[in-house]
């Protein structure tokens, strides 16, 4: 049987974009989306960290998948993804752009964000005897959830666990009635003892265990049971966010952004009659977000247009793709990004591969940066898309629960072709078990960052009254041994995950590689840091700003291969002139290729769509460069 997965936040978990993936300054959810999701998830650009903030209005589908199952008679059990990864009983993930801030609106991270944290359930074995729908050839279909998966169950002691001492338990449970009646009886206002179980007592209980074991009140545990309908509302649309600017880059066909009239370039001034120029990252995402579920009345400045615009946008229900970017690259070479991994991902990426050239590719970069996690059975699947039949892909083993060996399934032809994986400290849960499966068969090269090192394993317990919690129950470790879950300092799991110096372990041919929590890279490869100069047009919403306006005047020109002339460059220079920017000649100069490839991205971007201007990222990206060379030895 499969420990499936993804990630738990404790309630009261904050979320940043400094000190991990996610520390201080908790995001709210809401109307923009997260990438991958329905709320916001802030990545670092390659500017730096005030660099502007990408946001995606378009969410991605979440899906449920039967959680039971697992470890035999348990509950429905879930791995736990990214600190800012899936939310839903099945596990559903979210994942941002690497460079620029993205986000996709929807209901998925509306609740992911509700908990300033995220969730994903169990999943059932990579052979379910009653698929759901057909798996595309190669890849492992996913079970649909019987009847008595449905139906909600207390948690159950296993068997064989002692029981607590009961008069000791009496003795405490009669402390905390004692508060409870003082707190009903004389505190200065009335509380409802739901907001003193719900709010204070059972999260404050889960809180001392570990930051993702976790209690779901009767809204949010609803709210999850939603996620069954594989839809998540957002406005559809893609926007540049810096501190007190919000600019929109696309709109998708046929959603509320692109029915209400918003074109590319323009830009928002106020939402819902709040102004937005004074209003740091944290605050704008704050304010975007509140909308989340509701109509929003936006102000707008277009380019060429006198005066302010007024458009009202009401959510809607929209789907994508969780593999949302292939290219082909050099000769025949193709790249691949995985966002999250959600019940469709494997089908998804064997059809992205096939598209490319499929077997008669010589080589892959599988992109897993800024992917929180997900399904693990999706993750599976990937993971076997390259590994032959029998080889391990990961083993689960917790306090109350049989260690649990997952191989890759008999039948499955794997490609052959050379694979390259890129990874940062936001690649996390089941996108981490992928890449640790692949380096230690020796399958691929690990490109990129340490990883995040979210290996935990958490059973969803449906509880009374449509409530639910998720308890941390087991561990992940990679085929050689090395457990993925890092330090989890201040928390019961402390001793449990606290190491002093990391281990090592060996591959399949004999390699040595780190345990300790996430999972090394092969080949570190930092991401780009521009100069002050390349991080001021970064900041200061230069590049699209001077899209627009060129876009404007030369639309005719526009086309995906265009190359960025000097005259484009003159008049780029001129533009920074008007607004008072004057870049000494070494500035200019050492910035000059990476401004070339700026505007071009900018401007695709802009007429184009995203996609086009990802691939000019994509050719310029250190790390696809050093798979390249790799590649071609």
């Amino acid at each position: 049987m499969l420990p499936y997965a993804s990630s738990v936040f404790n309630a009261s978990t904050d979320l940043s974009m400094t000190g991990g993936p996610f520390t201080p300054n908790c995001e709210k959810s809401g109307v923009w989306g997260r990438r991958g999701g329905a709320g916001f998830q802030p990545v670092p650009s390659g500017a730096g960290l005030n660099a502007p903030r990408r946001l995606k209005a378009c969410p991605t589908t979440p899906h449920l998948v039967p959680a039971s199952r697992v470890f035999s008679e348990q509950p429905r059990t879930s791995e736990s993804g990214h600190d800012d990864a899936s939310i839903t009983r099945a596990g559903i993930a979210t994942a941002p752009s690497r460079s620029r801030l993205r986000f996709k609106a929807g209901l998925r991270s509306g609740v992911l964000l509700l908990l300033c944290g995220a969730l994903a359930f169990g999943v059932p074995p990579l052979k379910p005897s009653a698929p759901e729908r057909p798996a595309a050839p190669g890849v492992a279909p996913v079970e649909a959830p019987t009847d008595n998966e449905k139906a909600a169950a207390e948690p159950k002691r296993p068997a064989g666990q002692p029981l607590p001492n009961t008069a000791e338990l009496e003795t405490e449970l009669g402390r905390f009635m004692s508060v409870f009646s003082a707190i009903d009886g004389s505190f200065a206002d009335p509380v409802s003892s739901e907001q003193l179980l719900y709010g204070g007592a059972i999260p404050g209980m889960l809180r001392v265990l570990d930051p993702h074991s976790i209690f779901f009140n009767k809204d949010q545990f609803e709210q999850l049971e939603e996620m069954q309908h594989s839809v998540a509302k957002g406005f559809g649309s893609v926007v540049s966010v810096m501190p007190g600017r919000v600019i929109v880059l696309q709109t998708q066909m046929g959603s509320p952004s692109q029915r209400s009239g918003l074109l590319p370039g323009d830009e928002i001034l106020g939402v819902n009659n709040i102004p937005l120029a004074r209003l740091d990252l944290d605050q704008l995402i704050e304010v975007l977000s509140a909308t989340r579920q509701h109509q929003a009345l936006l102000a707008v400045r277009r380019q060429g247009t006198a005066g302010l615009m007024s458009f009202t946008l009401v959510p809607a229900q929209m789907q994508t793709a969780s593999v949302d970017r292939m290219y082909r690259l050099d000769g025949d070479t193709a790249y691949v990004r995985v966002t999250s991994f959600e019940p469709k991902t494997g089908e998804q990426l064997k059809e992205a591969i096939e598209k490319l050239g499929g077997a008669k590719l010589k080589g892959l970069v599988l992109d897993l940066r800024d992917n929180p996690g997900g399904v693990v059975t999706a993750g599976l699947q990937t993971a076997a898309l390259f590994l032959k039949p029998g080889t391990r892909l990961f083993s689960a083993r917790g306090r109350s629960t049989e260690t649990e060996n997952v191989d890759v399934p008999p039948g499955l032809t794997p490609y052959d072709f050379k694979l390259a994986v890129i990874v940062n400290s936001k690649t996390a849960s089941a996108a981490e078990i992928v890449a640790g499966a692949l380096q230690d068969n020796d399958r691929a090269t690990i490109y990129g960052e340490q990883t995040y090192g979210k290996g935990l394993v958490q059973r969803v317990y449906p509880l009374r009254d449509t409530t639910g919690l998720a308890l941390t129950t087991a561990f992940y470790y990679t085929p050689s041994g090395r457990s993925l879950q890092k330090p989890l300092y201040g928390s019961e799991l402390e001793q449990r995950t606290r190491t002093m110096v990391r281990p090592e372990f060996k591959t399949a041919a004999g390699r040595t590689v780190r345990g300790g929590g996430g999972i090394e890279p092969d080949v570190a490869v930092e991401s780009y840091m521009p100069g002050r100069f390349g991080l001021f047009l970064e900041t200061s919403a230069l590049y699209p700003a001077f899209a627009t306006d060129w876009i404007a005047r030369h639309r005719s020109e526009v086309k995906r291969e265009m190359e960025i002339t000097p005259a484009l460059l003159d008049d780029f220079h001129q533009f920074l002139s008007e607004r008072n920017v004057t870049p000494s000649v070494g500035e200019w100069t050492g910035e000059r290729e990476e401004m070339s490839s700026r505007l071009k991205q900018e401007i695709l971007n802009q007429s184009l769509g995203v996609e086009a201007g990802d691939e000019i990222e994509v050719q310029r990206d250190p790390a696809v460069r050093r798979a390249l060379l790799k590649f071609a030895e």
